[in-house]
């Protein structure tokens, strides 16, 4: 473990008294302590208890933007409460694809000192009721307070190391391994009381005790006989480990649900070559224990003579079951990434960790080359080497990979010079493994992972990574088809929207658009400032329906009609603009404000086409949220009259537009929302209006996630002699 309990520091300490004290108080059966990345864009788990490493291991470091209860937790600043499986299912698929257990589960963001560290996470067994009572909040809140106080206090910014700190759940625990020097039939383990020794040795059936990690901590004299090995070959193993004929995906998943759910589990398991057993599972804080049985084979099983024990994996890391759970949880993963650069990220940080590789090279078939879209662990000018390389290429096996088809994998710099003697110079890894990515005959590009050792490829590995590499086939297909179309969207919005705002006298201005955090990051949303004499402007903000290329060019079209009859009265700039539309016939809508800005004479005459209200304070009086008569949204009615209201502006006035994004999201009420942002209008009358634009995006959007576009225009009026 590459950040133990001697590496924590006093803070780390505290950390993991708080989160065992949390799980005590609460009665959880595990919890977690994520902690955000520097560059604030990712969760990793830096503490856990209650469940193994191994278990946790496909959530170790999570992205800001997924939909999973920590990162809900860390962007809402609120705390996620999944009471139930059928909760877990309805509201995050992905997680309950990979964790489809019975337990309840909390995460609260770990706010201090005006930032967010994090989140805690708790788990509790199947057992416990839907919902959380006020004690167990109270508790979880307590706790995400005290980690978070502990984090602010430390004298170093927390690190969130390679692998989770495990800590014990208490200092009571199962028997250790040391006891495995017992007599044969005796039971094995540290301080086995006589009377409960002769009480195992008595009963016709094995005893096992597993920890939490799956090791076995004890067993009985029976237990021995039935399993087939010596106590001293099997206490501090893990029983799929030492017991071949145990390394199935299926028993992993009991003791998955076991160690998860808290739920008693049993299953019958084939010991070669013909004895039937029973395996009954009861777990609890401190581990697990087991009673071994002999069974009658199940309706339609038959004993199997001479069957033969399959082998242990030889690499390192997940058994064949954990890669199972591995696909299932990237597979889920790679189905919510959106562009290129998700994908290079999701496989850096998941499928690189998940196989014990070192090195990525994610490369797209471009114009009959290889071109590189991502890497991890390369140098510039390695990478300087192999981007552009010809998709036919004989210099590495990725030419031969992308025209056969077949993924080719080498455990060795020999291996790989035997085929390609050029290759292994061009990097100083020692091991490789070339995915091709090949969707329906067609080429999409290669993935390459690498080792800094030698690596020998076992067969479980070389068929989940084969099934991997259709998959992120599928994923960059999709990401690279998104990014070109983003990048059209883009550029055709930058090219709608105003470069900057004009410089107009008496009058100080602002402006910020901001795109939906997913999707492709353009609406239809704009705004606009337009200079019409030496006293006079006009102040314009719309939203056009969708977030695609008809709305953005849409946008522009609304936006040139708009310049070309401003400097008229409100209503008839509308009642044009209306008219354009309506000659259009683009079965969108727009919504619009404008503001006729008379800044000699002190006044603001604004029409409305069914847009959100603005935002108005006038010095030395409350602020407010402005009632302008509305009239309906352009494009619904040719023939529609848009009334025109007055608003005075004395110096010092400020007026802030915007769009319904900043107001409306699920679960909150837009005009209360309009209402306290109005509020925070005279805090900020004496700073510049950026501030007062980053204060409403704060109180609005905490997250700084949006659910829509969000475009703001503020205006405040000058102290001094009127222009013009």
């Amino acid at each position: 473990m590459s950040s133990g309990r001697d590496e924590r520091g006093a803070d780390g300490a505290v950390v993991d008294a708080v989160l065992a004290d949390a799980v005590r108080r609460t009665g959880a059966s595990a919890g977690g302590v994520y902690l955000l990345e520097p560059d604030a864009q990712a969760l990793g788990l830096a503490v856990l208890c209650g469940v193994p490493v191994d278990v946790a291991w496909p959530w170790r470091r999570l992205p800001l933007s997924a939909r999973v209860p920590v990162g809900d937790a860390v962007r809402e600043d609120r705390l996620v409460w999944v009471g139930s499986q059928d909760d877990m299912a309805r509201l995050y698929p992905r997680a309950a694809a990979t964790l489809p257990y019975r337990f309840a589960l909390a995460a609260a963001p770990l706010q201090g000192g005006g930032r967010c560290f994090g989140a805690l996470l708790l788990l509790w067994p199947a057992s416990h009721p839907p919902q959380a009572t006020r004690r167990e909040r109270g508790h979880i809140a307590a706790a995400a307070r005290r980690i978070a106080r502990a984090l602010e206090e430390s004298p170093a910014a927390p690190v969130v190391p390679e692998e989770p700190r495990l800590i014990p759940l208490s200092t009571t625990g199962t028997a250790g391994a040391a006891g495995a020097a017992g007599a044969a039939g005796r039971p094995h383990g540290q301080g086995a009381p006589q009377a409960a020794v002769d009480y195992l040795e008595r009963l016709p059936e094995g005893a096992v005790g597993l920890d939490l990690q799956g090791r076995i901590t004890f067993l009985a004299g029976g237990a021995e006989e039935l399993l087939g090995l010596d106590a001293d070959r099997l206490v501090g193993t893990r029983p799929w480990q030492s017991l071949p004929w145990l390394d199935d995906a299926v028993v992993e998943d009991h003791y998955r649900t076991a160690v998860i759910s808290r739920d008693p589990v049993a299953f019958t398991a084939l010991r070669p070559p013909g004895l039937w057993l029973r395996l009954q599972l009861y777990p609890d804080a401190s581990g697990i224990s087991v009673r071994i049985a002999r069974a009658a084979p199940p309706p339609g099983e038959q004993s199997a003579p001479g069957q033969g024990a399959r082998p242990v994996a030889a690499s390192p890391g997940a058994s064949s079951a954990g890669r199972l759970y591995q696909l299932v949880h990237l597979a889920a993963a790679l189905t919510e990434t959106v562009a290129v650069r998700d994908v290079v990220e999701l496989i850096a940080d998941q499928v690189l960790p998940a196989f014990g590789a070192d090195g990525l090279v994610l490369s797209a078939a471009d114009a009959g080359r290889l071109t590189i879209t991502g890497q991890h662990g390369y140098d510039r000018r390695t990478l300087e080497r192999l981007d552009g390389l010809p998709l036919d290429t004989g210099l590495t096996p990725a030419g031969t990979v992308l025209a056969t088809g077949i993924p080719s994998f080498f455990a060795t710099r020999q291996e790989l010079a035997r085929h390609h003697p050029a290759a292994p110079q061009m990097s100083d890894k020692q091991a490789w493994a070339f995915l091709p990515l090949v969707i329906s005959g067609r080429p999409v590009g290669c993935c390459i992972l690498s080792y800094d050792q030698p690596h020998a490829f076992s067969a479980d590995e070389r068929a989940v990574l084969t099934s991997l590499a259709g998959l992120i086939a599928q994923a960059l297909d999709r990401a690279r088809l998104y990014d070109a179309t983003r990048d059209l969207a883009r550029g055709l919005q930058q090219a709608l929207l105003p470069r900057g705002l004009p410089a107009v006298a008496g009058l100080e201005t602002a402006a910020r658009y901001l795109p939906a955090s997913r999707g492709l990051d353009i609406g239809g949303d704009f705004y606009d400032l337009i200079r019409i004499d030496s006293g006079s402007a006009a102040a314009v903000i719309g939203d056009v329906q969708g977030h695609n290329v008809p709305a953005a060019a849409l946008m522009g079209q609304v936006r040139t009609a708009i310049h070309a009859a401003a400097g008229a009265p409100p209503d008839r700039v509308l009642a044009r603009t209306n008219q354009v539309l309506a000659d259009l016939e683009p079965d969108l809508l727009v919504s619009c404000l404008y503001a006729h800005l008379d800044l000699a004479g002190r006044r603001a005459v604004l029409a409305s086409a069914g847009h959100p209200p603005p935002l108005l304070h006038h010095p030395g009086r409350p602020p407010q949220v402005l009632e302008p008569d509305p009239g309906p949204l352009l494009g619904v009615d040719p023939a529609a009259a848009y009334p025109c209201t007055v608003v005075p502006l004395p110096p010092g006035t400020t007026l802030a537009l915007y769009t319904d994004g900043l107001v409306e999201s699920p679960g909150t009420d837009p005009g209360a929302l309009a209402d306290s942002l109005a509020r925070r209008l005279p805090a900020h009358s004496g700073h510049g209006l950026e501030e007062l634009l980053d204060a409403l995006l704060r109180h609005a959007r905490p997250s700084a996630h949006y659910t829509d576009d969000i475009a703001l225009l503020a205006l405040r009026t000058r102290p001094g002699p009127a222009p013009g």
